[in-house]
């Protein structure tokens, strides 16, 4: 079985340092970070198989692709609230937030809960979390009724006046995501979405304008009737 430090080296051997400028200029966090690609980080978390010690000991040594790894190769029957808390505490970088979500915390069934618990929170990377969590159930959950995600709407009114960089942008993601499950939900997050256009703030009209563009246009409206 391959250890933290196997895995380190691993993606050492796969950093290329010169890339950090350039995932700077788009909001990534740079410290702690080798410059690994995530189709390298995808093809090592294959090959390491689902492994939630591992997961646990690559969260701890901070370095931004191990955590990802660890998202990728995490049990999701496994995960424990307290480590989510643990984790959830430890995001600083967009990318590696989403990452987790989409690989690990939406698998997990605490997930819903903590969507409502983390968007109540006031650290922007842990409020973030909560409505990428939100964008990705709804992207990947094929099961979830509609009336769960209508009831995630008052939530995202909320928070649309947040005007942090990382929060807007999952606020508007959760949104545009939930309106283009079906026409029923597409109607649902217009109507949110015109709600939030009336609120006194920067953030919240950038959010509402962004996701009813996206929601009235004519590519999601077909793709949806189809």
């Amino acid at each position: 079985m391959a250890s933290a430090k196997d895995v380190l080296d691993r993606l050492q051997s796969k950093a290329r340092p010169e890339q950090l400028k350039g995932m700077a200029k788009y909001g990534i966090t740079v410290e702690k970070r080798l410059g690994v690609s995530v189709p390298d980080m995808r093809k090592l978390a294959k090959e390491l198989g689902r492994d939630h010690k591992l997961a646990l000991d690559l969260w701890m040594t901070g370095v931004a692709e191990a955590r990802i790894v660890a998202g990728m190769v995490g049990d999701p029957a496994k995960l424990t609230e307290e480590q989510m808390e643990d984790w959830v505490k430890g995001i600083d970088s967009w990318d590696v937030c989403d990452q987790v979500c989409t690989n690990l915390f939406e698998k997990n069934r605490l997930a819903w809960k903590k969507i409502v618990e983390w968007s109540e929170r006031q650290e922007e990377f842990v409020k973030r979390t909560a409505f990428s969590l939100t964008a990705c159930l709804a992207w990947h959950d094929k099961k979830a009724s509609d009336e769960k995600f209508i009831e995630l709407l008052p939530i995202i009114i909320r928070a649309a006046t947040d005007e942090r960089n990382f929060v807007k942008k999952a606020v508007n993601w959760a949104l545009r995501n939930i309106g283009k499950r079906n026409l029923n939900l597409n109607k649902a997050a217009i109507n949110t979405a015109k709600e939030i256009q009336r609120l006194d703030s920067k953030a919240a009209r950038w959010i509402a304008a962004d996701a009813i563009r996206e929601l009235e246009s004519d590519a999601v409206q077909n793709r949806l009737k189809r």
